[in-house]
């Protein structure tokens, strides 16, 4: 009764488009605040800034797919320990 679980795997083309779409963000930032009418170092502290926040949002991204994964591992391993408590249980046995 084990059932082998499909991994999901994202298309070709959802991640072109999700790399298309991180690389025109990051150029239309990098473009608004080289052009920002402000002195150098305010446009240093905010290039800064948006460095340290993609940064932190791909820490983010994998400390919640690695949290995500033990699950499933610690998901898969009580099944396992379930299905054979199952498979050895024989209900006709005397106690």
């Amino acid at each position: 009764m084990s059932e082998t679980s499909v991994r999901q795997q994202s298309t070709a083309a959802f991640y072109g488009q999700a790399v298309a779409s991180f690389a025109v963000a990051m150029a239309a930032t990098a473009i608004g605040i080289f052009r920002l009418n402000a002195d150098a170092w305010v446009r240093g502290f905010l290039a800064i800034a948006v460095l340290y926040l993609v940064t932190s949002a791909f820490t983010l991204a994998k400390v919640i797919r690695d949290r995500q994964e033990a699950g499933q591992i610690v998901s898969r391993v009580d099944q396992a320990r379930m299905e054979k408590l199952l498979s050895e249980h024989d209900p006709f046995e005397k106690l």
